[in-house]
């Protein structure tokens, strides 16, 4: 009888146990996730307060235009971007690499030179450039050399390939005042070049996360990220 009551004090004395490490780790993914979201409603309320002029919006156009960015791996880029009102399509791929047709593996090997990047096409009518610029910016850390946290290498530089003359001046203006306002602690290393010929990657890659939800990095990186940009950019999302 004893012994069956040591028991029951020890199972208790073991769940009381598992329920602290458990309300624990809760409090800490919560703290982290509060912690990220100001972070990023600090910097989209740094990013509003540069002096963009309305001349720099281009509202008021009648044709798509496209975009190119290299923001670290695709997945989470390609999700974040579709997201947003004004983007009519988005399609992840590699850019500014020397192979012609390169692959997954080759490009993840960081020797064909590409970045991992997410070509948009989208209504400057309806999303300006800059904004598009604004979400860039907010969604990795572009003060890191050829990584994104974890992921590691060349492909996954910051990188903003531009296609018109426009879009150059817009990306040298915003990242000046970007750096001058003090929005990160350390300086900007984003690469800024012509856009160079876009290789499509693999149908497996295309819409990933909403195909993937289940997948461990998708509910462990991505929806997370993505959770946290809705929240910031709730008046741009669809």
């Amino acid at each position: 009888m004893m012994q069956k009551s040591f028991y029951n004090f020890q199972n208790k004395k073991n769940r009381k146990s598992v329920l602290k490490q458990t309300h624990f780790k809760s409090a800490v993914l919560l703290f982290s996730f509060l912690s990220t979201l100001c972070v990023y409603a600090l910097l989209r309320n740094k990013q509003s307060k540069l002096k963009i002029k309305m001349s720099d919006y281009n509202l008021n156009k009648n044709t798509f235009e496209k975009a190119t960015f290299g923001a670290g791996c695709f997945w989470c880029t390609e999700s974040i971007f579709m997201e947003l009102k004004g983007v009519e399509s988005v399609f992840p791929g590699y850019m500014g690499g020397k192979l012609k047709n390169p692959t997954y593996k080759e490009v993840c090997s960081s020797l064909s030179g590409h970045a991992e990047v997410v070509q948009i096409t989208y209504d400057p009518s309806v999303i300006a450039y800059v904004e598009l610029l604004e979400v860039f910016f907010l969604i990795h850390d572009p003060t890191t050399l050829n990584r994104q946290g974890a992921d590691v290498g060349s492909q996954y530089r910051s990188v903003i390939f531009y296609h018109y003359p426009y879009q150059k001046e817009k990306v040298d203006t915003y990242t000046e005042l970007l750096s001058k306002s003090g929005a990160f602690e350390n300086k900007i290393v984003t690469e800024i070049t012509e856009a160079l010929e876009f290789y499509r990657a693999e149908k497996e890659h295309l819409n990933y996360y909403n195909l993937n939800k289940q997948q461990p990095y998708c509910k462990a990186i991505i929806q997370p990220k993505l959770e946290k940009f809705r929240k910031v950019f709730a008046d741009k999302t669809k």
